[in-house]
């Protein structure tokens, strides 16, 4: 039985989330956290749930999604995982940063990604599973983790509730982000969606509801 515990960090109200299974295991997905308080919060959880970080996830690489990765790397000796067509944007952390008007809030650099996810790949922390959807839009290297077994779809800034991703950062593409959601489509009707930035919603919501998933199938 996988238990979730989700966060909502920094400035950008961004949704990182922490899954564990009854064999106290857990993958960090989409870490956050960007100020001693943030960080704070997810070691308290992680500590007082007796948890064993075994992998760090990304459904990709903006700034607001990634920033904790070097404290998480640090503290619980995890490499960062995500999709090598977005390994370009930690390096230019600090540039992504200022774009939104934030200066001078980092102390140190980002932690480049080395160790790269694909499409179709199966990930595992404990006895739980994670499926690679890769799906290119907001960013090149975006990808949604699913839970089949759960019926569960980690988005990130893929999918929204009744929403998507803007696709107009750099190297976004709105052709690809409408190919990604025909993707998630196809995925059954009563999955939970458990997104990058708000609520929660479900696959057969977004299909029916959200205006961007209903072009896509046209």
């Amino acid at each position: 039985m996988l238990t979730i515990k989700s966060f909502v960090f920094n400035y950008i109200q961004e949704n990182t989330y922490v899954l564990s299974d009854e064999t106290r295991e857990a993958a960090i997905i989409d870490a956050g956290c960007m100020d001693d308080a943030e960080r704070k919060q997810l070691t308290d959880y992680i500590t007082e749930q007796g948890l064993t970080v075994k992998l760090l996830l990304n459904t990709h690489l903006h700034f607001d999604h990634a920033i904790g990765n070097n404290f998480v790397n640090k503290h619980y000796g995890v490499k960062p995982l995500a999709h090598q067509a977005d390994a370009f944007f930690p390096l230019h952390q600090r540039e992504q940063l200022e774009s939104f008007g934030f200066q001078n809030i980092v102390d140190e650099p980002a932690l480049p990604v080395n160790d790269f996810i694909s499409d179709g790949q199966v990930l595992q922390f404990g006895n739980t599973m994670l499926k690679v959807i890769h799906t290119p839009g907001h960013s090149p290297g975006s990808v949604c983790f699913w839970c089949e077994e759960e019926h569960l779809l980690f988005s990130g800034d893929t999918l929204f509730r009744l929403s998507v991703g803007r696709t107009d950062f750099e190297q976004g593409s709105t052709e690809q982000l409408m190919q990604s959601l025909q993707r998630l489509a196809l995925l059954p009707p009563g999955t939970k969606v458990l997104p990058g930035h708000g609520p929660a919603t479900t696959i057969r919501t977004e299909v029916y509801a959200n205006p961007y998933m209903r072009s896509a199938d046209e």
